[in-house]
Order: structure tokens, then C-alpha cells, then sequence
């Protein structure tokens, strides 16, 4: 019986194929073999096959557009409006958006497009239902954090500091609820973060460094370890580390990160540290997915009290 459904469009340009092909794979599709520049054989999880009326709240032009089947396509997806974003982006021309109409209650979304080739592409899909999402607040009330700030580049370290420091307070913090550890560059932050997150006195720790590139390899091998430290520390320990660290090319931008058009990374450091903070007592509050039933008794015996075969119970001396 049937086996599978292949539909197929003959395309005039060769540019226009090739337009088309880049398109289906940036949504999804894979291809079967090896492209030629003349053919392209695409494979998608799922085929089905639709029949559909023109609704009323399609254009006119869209509806008489889509009633030539030859040049059709309908492609189900998980997302519309992640593919609607791409399509935008190589300003494919838009002809009919029943998201916008006021006739459809459903979080469904279905557009077409015009694409090269004389292709009309019908998309459509609704956004994937997953369960309630789990996130940390904004609220350092009640919260421990220690801030690691490396006092080489101060100039830089300085600014960022105080940038983490603002949002702490506006988060909620208390000035005796900050710890602040100075060291004297970036490569000793991971093991100061670390040593402080194994008290286990604080909900995370901000890491704050500037690194700057020189002439010279030192630059490359202080990023890797640096980050590789950090986000170790965070792994093994369990505690939240923020990263502050700045890697940039020149001062210029290390500037521009600290204060200036491109904000200040030790302001979003902080608030990450106290999202991170939140989430992880969120977390720690979630029900296991296994219920008690009932205790157990002793290693020497079942749960009503009577002792495994073959152990034996100690003689009491007298």
C-alpha cells in the first residue's frame, strides 16, 4: 500500500532554486542526496496530504494565488513565527497572515509567501505546549552574595564593580549581605570564587575581571582558563556563579561594557547571579517524582520486622 508521498515543482531559474533550497533547509528540511545545482530532493519527519477551502478572511489576490495548486506548498511547522522571522528576513513577499485576523480564536498561526520560482508557500502550525516554565525572580531579599573583582584594569574593574553593586541594592540586597573579595587579576578569581562558594554561606557568586588582548598569546590562554575555572567552580560546587569577566580587543570596548553605549556588564552579572539565586531554590522546592511508601525496616530485616535469611544476630556476651 502507499509507501510515501513525494510532490514535486519544476523552477525555471537555477538562482531561484538555489534561493528556495537555502530557505527549506533553514527551516528544517533535510536533504535526501547530494544537490546538483539542477534538482534538490528534500525530506521532511512527516508528509500529509491537505485539502482546504479558501477562507473568506484571505485577500483576494491571496485566494486567487493559492488556487493554483501546481504552484502550492503547505508546510506544518512547530513554530510559524520563528519561520515567519526568517522569511522576513529574505523579504519574501507576504500574501495572506490569517494570525492577524480577528475570525480565527486559535493560537494558530497560518501565512503564505511568494517565493522564487513562482512558489506559494502556505506555513502553518501553533507553538509547541510544554508545562509551566520555572524561573528565579528578581528579588535579592534575604539573599547572601560575594562579589570576586580583580583589581588589574581597575580603571575597567572599578566601573563594574559599582554597576554590580546597583543592582544588587535595586534587587533588594543589604549592604551586610555583600561580601566583596578583591584579587589582583582575573586568573585568581576562579579559585577565590571557589574557596568562597565552598563555605556554602552564599546563594552565588560575581565574578568581575578584565582582560585585555596584547601581543603576545598570554590573552588566549588567561580567557580559557579564567572561563574554565569559573564555570568548573560553578558545576562542583552547585552554587551560582555569575560571569563578569570582560574579553575584549581593546580598551574601547572594555569601556563601552563598563558604563557606555553597550551598558554595564557588572549591572547584568549581578542580576544573573540573583535569577540564578531564585532558581535554584525553586528548584530545590519542585516534588520529587517519588512518594514514600512506607519506611523500611532495618538492613537485617524486611519491612515487618523478620530477619533476612542467612543473616544471623550477634550473641550477647556475658
Amino acid at each position: 500500500m502507499l509507501k510515501s508521498l513525494h510532490i514535486g515543482r519544476y523552477v525555471g531559474d537555477p538562482n531561484d532554486l538555489r534561493v528556495l533550497a537555502e530557505f527549506l533547509h533553514a527551516i528544517g528540511f533535510d536533504a535526501v542526496d547530494g544537490e546538483d545545482g539542477r534538482s534538490v530532493i528534500l525530506s521532511a519527519p512527516l508528509a500529509l496530504l491537505s485539502l482546504n477551502s479558501l477562507a473568506k478572511e484571505y485577500p483576494a489576490e491571496a485566494r486567487e494565488r493559492l488556487k493554483d495548486v501546481n504552484r502550492m506548498l503547505v508546510i506544518e511547522v512547530t513554530n510559524p513565527d520563528e519561520v515567519f522571522e526568517i522569511a522576513e528576513k529574505r523579504k519574501f513577499r507576504l500574501l495572506a497572515d490569517a494570525s492577524t485576523s480577528t475570525a480565527l480564536k486559535t493560537p494558530e498561526r497560518t501565512f503564505s509567501l511568494e517565493l522564487p520560482g513562482e512558489i506559494v508557500l502556505t506555513i502553518h502550525g501553533r507553538p509547541e505546549e510544554v508545562g509551566a516554565s520555572i524561573e528565579g525572580h528578581l528579588s535579592a531579599a534575604g539573599k547572601r552574595f560575594a562579589i570576586v573583582v580583580s583589581r588589574f584594569n581597575s580603571f575597567i574593574t572599578e566601573r563594574l564593580l559599582q554597576g554590580a553593586l546597583d543592582g544588587l541594592r535595586r534587587a533588594g540586597a543589604e549592604n551586610d549581605d555583600i561580601a566583596l573579595v578583591r584579587v589582583p587579576g582575573s586568573f585568581e578569581i576562579p579559585s577565590a570564587a571557589r574557596t568562597l562558594a565552598e563555605t556554602k554561606k552564599y546563594d552565588a557568586i560575581i565574578c568581575i575581571g578584565c582582560l585585555l588582548r596584547g601581543d603576545t598569546p598570554h590573552y588566549d590562554v588567561l580567557v580559557n582558563e579564567v572561563t574554565r575555572g569559573i564555570g568548573q567552580s560553578a558545576q562542583e560546587t552547585g552554587v551560582p556563579h555569575a560571569f563578569g569577566v570582560l574579553t575584549c580587543e581593546t580598551l574601547e570596548q572594555a569601556i563601552d561594557r563598563a558604563g557606555l553605549k553597550m551598558g554595564n556588564k557588572g549591572l547584568e552579572a549581578a542580576l544573573a547571579a540573583v535569577e540564578m539565586a531564585n532558581l535554584k531554590t525553586a528548584i530545590s522546592h519542585q516534588p520529587s517524582a517519588f512518594r514514600k511508601t512506607g519506611s523500611r525496616s532495618k538492613v537485617t530485616g524486611d519491612s515487618k520486622g523478620k530477619a533476612i535469611p542467612g543473616s544471623k544476630k550477634r550473641k550477647r556476651r556475658s
